[in-house]
């Protein structure tokens, strides 16, 4: 084989391996900027949950702000106060935020 010959099909050996890098390489870059803040969201969220204590302002999934009365911890519900008297059950896992974070971390105009 002459020196040409074999650099050619060097070249075309190396290059099928670009497509294979590329896609791992999109792939970390999916991981980073769109899978591992997501998990990091996800574990806030299910940390705040496990932590509730009657008393908290909350927002549920459903954009409720109320106030934790009771936690029911067998059946899994929470018992938020949204309005004087006026007390509805949800599950823990609709829970997602506190409302006093949330509303000290809103946009200053």
């Amino acid at each position: 084989m002459t020196t040409t010959t074999m650099l050619a099909a060097q070249a075309a050996g190396g290059s099928s391996a670009m497509p294979i890098l590329m896609m791992v390489a999109i792939f970390v870059i999916m991981y980073f900027f769109m899978i591992r803040p997501q998990q990091k969201k996800q574990k806030e969220i299910r940390n705040f949950q496990n932590a509730l204590e009657e008393g908290t302002k909350i927002i549920t999934g459903g954009g409720i702000y109320g106030v934790v009365k009771r936690i029911d911890l067998t059946s899994n519900l929470v018992e938020v106060e949204i309005a004087k008297g006026v007390i509805i059950s949800v599950d823990k896992g609709s829970v997602f935020a506190n409302a006093m974070a949330s509303q000290t971390s809103g946009t200053k105009a």
